[in-house]
């Protein structure tokens, strides 16, 4: 499949906008979105994942400190690293999960912005279609989620990535689980698809910084670790194309990896609510710059020069902070 790429939309997504672009998703992985920076260039924005719980497991009170957060960065909009609503998914557009999980949950001020979605494997065990369908988009604005998917916001570039069908024992030993596969099969042709794509944009990216966000980890010292099949398909095009962070839920805590063998930053955000798994393996202490076990989430604060990230716990309390600089270079 050829790279597809249709004209830049706005945020302010009408509902026929939204139903022309997922008229498209069987034939194209990546749609592209424009997310228009602050006045000044800058961007600020808060990540959570795996928290789709109807408010239990302090889902509820994450969401409540999301909100003191994101009013006092002024956050411009809200990633969600995936596995949505639990345990299977949503069973329809109808699903009151919908709105007990997500649009009921979080209601601050500050988290009126857009929600830029991608799947967990959770979310394939219910009815796919009914994520990625506009009419949750039409119950709720800030909702959009698609499988694969680029947001330029000028100074920075993030590439959405649906890591779940990477992984093979959903499929060659998926248990009592069953997963809705629809726009997936055949695999090695989908995952062919979403590495040329991902690959082939990254190249063409002219942007200052370059994230990618994925549900799956690539690497954890958590209960799950790291994702062997990103590790050898996904891994080697971030590091090719000099993407700055990864960041992914999955494992049910809050981390942040690096190695002095490659620039990228690993950051999971997976602690939207059910946490506390008790189980953390790393052998190599020099990468790992932080671990939390419990619930919370992230932000994020980029310039052209400068990234700032920050991990939360329930509380609101700062538990570990990292930042990065990038020389400006004047035009010639």
């Amino acid at each position: 499949m050829a790279a597809f790429w249709n004209k830049p939309v706005l945020l302010c997504l009408t509902l026929s906008a939204i139903l022309s672009l997922c008229s498209v998703l069987s034939t194209a992985e990546f749609q592209q979105f424009e997310q228009d920076p602050k006045a000044d260039g800058s961007l600020s924005f808060l990540v959570v994942g795996d928290w789709g719980r109807r408010g239990g497991f302090n889902q509820s009170e994450v969401a409540v400190q999301m909100g003191i957060i994101g009013e006092k960065l002024d956050i411009d909009f809200v990633i969600s690293t995936g596995d949505n609503f639990y345990d299977g998914g949503l069973k329809g557009v109808d699903d009151p999960a919908f709105d007990e999980s997500f649009t009921n949950i979080y209601t601050a001020p500050s988290l009126q912005k857009q929600w830029y979605n991608v799947l967990g494997n959770h979310d394939y065990r219910g009815d796919v279609m009914a994520q990625l369908s506009p009419i949750l988009t039409k119950l709720d604005s800030r909702w959009l989620c698609l499988r694969s998917f680029i947001l330029n916001a000028e100074i920075v570039e993030f590439f959405f990535v649906d890591t779940t069908p990477f992984v093979d024992k959903y499929f060659k030993d998926p248990k009592d689980d069953v997963y809705d596969w629809r726009g997936v099969l055949p695999r090695k042709q989908y995952l062919s698809n979403i590495l040329k794509d991902l690959d082939l944009a990254l190249k063409e990216s002219s942007a200052k910084w370059k994230i990618v966000v994925g549900h799956h980890t690539i690497r954890s010292a958590g209960q799950h670790g790291n994702t062997n099949e990103l590790v050898l398909q996904l891994l080697p095009i971030l590091e090719e194309n000099n993407v700055d962070l990864y960041i992914n839920g999955h494992d049910h805590c809050l981390e942040h990896i690096s190695s002095p063998h490659s620039r990228i930053q690993f950051l999971t955000s997976g602690g939207g609510s059910k946490a506390w798994r008790g189980d953390v393996d790393w052998r190599n202490p020099e990468e790992m710059k932080f671990f939390y076990d419990g619930q919370g989430f992230m932000s994020v604060q980029i310039t052209q020069t400068r990234v700032d990230i920050a991990f939360y716990d329930v509380f609101g309390n700062v538990l570990h902070t990292w930042d990065t600089s990038k020389q400006l270079y004047a035009a010639a």
